[in-house]
């Protein structure tokens, strides 16, 4: 008898910086997600979708689970906690070298009203010993009774596989939700925008990250071959904008540089990429910025 396909949809939840784009981008073998050393890189609910002959899973990157400060934050959080009573099965993330804390009770708290398989991810094994294991999943076991618990480490790859395939035991029969080489929901602006805020985020400093946006205002096929893109940076400060721009523009310039790389990647086109930074005081607190941004409820 052959195997019945199957499908479904898997939430990704945890604190801030546990590593859960990378594992969707582990999964999918392609760049669907940014990935940062940043906290609260992810700002929405992000679809990966993997397709094989036998199953099709489409992940979902949660914004990390934080105490919010503002608007933002508190989208952020209520996008990650309503995905949950979406989800056909849950992934609950964890850094291998963080001990448990408030954030990680917090979510567990919020797990206990789920009906579905919740399996805890121990990431980041390969920044400790095998015998370092053992200890945290005995503690974590005593808080939850996980479905299945799985060390693995992302960056590196291993038991990613292993995770898969436990997945896939635990879906139903389903259909097929999306095309074989669809690997997101996204739209193409919204892929560009992600990959230009992820190079703000890996070259600048630690004030910057949280308070930046990118508006992807125009993209348009020309003569040649060549995706002509017109995007704008936004963030919340003057200082914030010379930051970004650099001493005779050189850090837009890298950001830029960088950022073609991986959008020419994701169109299989030649790239001009035109890149602007502009002032909006205090975004992160206006509704009808974040509206004009993307972050509305009414679509999660």
């Amino acid at each position: 008898m052959e195997n019945s396909f199957k499908s479904g949809f898997v939430a990704l939840i945890g604190r801030p910086n546990v590593g859960k784009s990378t594992l969707i981008n582990a999964f999918i073998g392609e760049k669907v997600t940014i990935t940062s050393d940043k906290s609260q890189t992810t700002r929405q609910r992000i679809q990966g979708i993997y397709t094989d002959n036998d199953a099709q899973i489409i992940f979902i990157d949660t914004p990390g689970i934080h105490k919010p400060k503002h608007e933002l934050g508190s989208f952020m959080v209520n996008v990650a906690e309503e995905t949950l009573t979406e989800a056909d099965a849950i992934l609950f993330m964890v850094s291998a070298n963080e001990k448990i804390g408030p954030g990680d009770r917090f979510i567990i708290n919020l797990l206990k009203n789920v009906k579905v398989p919740v399996i805890l991810v121990i990431n980041k094994v390969d920044l400790i010993t095998e015998e370092e294991i053992f200890p945290i999943i005995q503690e974590y076991s005593q808080e939850y009774p996980f479905t299945e618990i799985v060390p693995v480490s992302s960056l590196e790859g291993s038991n990613v596989d292993k995770l898969l395939n436990i997945l896939k035991d635990h879906l139903e029969e389903g259909p097929k939700y999306y095309e074989d080489e669809q690997l997101t929901d996204h739209p193409e602006y919204f892929m560009i925008a992600e990959l230009i805020r992820e190079k703000v985020l890996r070259l600048t400093h630690e004030e910057i990250p949280h308070s930046v946006a990118v508006n992807v205002e125009n993209i348009e096929k020309r003569n040649n071959d060549i995706t002509y893109i017109q995007a704008t940076v936004i963030t919340e400060r003057p200082s914030q904008k010379g930051i970004i721009i650099g001493k005779n523009g050189q850090m837009l310039r890298e950001i830029g540089k960088q950022a073609r790389l991986d959008i020419a990647n994701l169109l299989n086109t030649k790239i001009y990429l035109d890149l602007w930074v502009k002032v909006e005081k205090d975004w992160r607190n206006n509704m009808h910025k974040l509206n004009r941004l993307g972050f509305r409820y009414e679509d999660y």
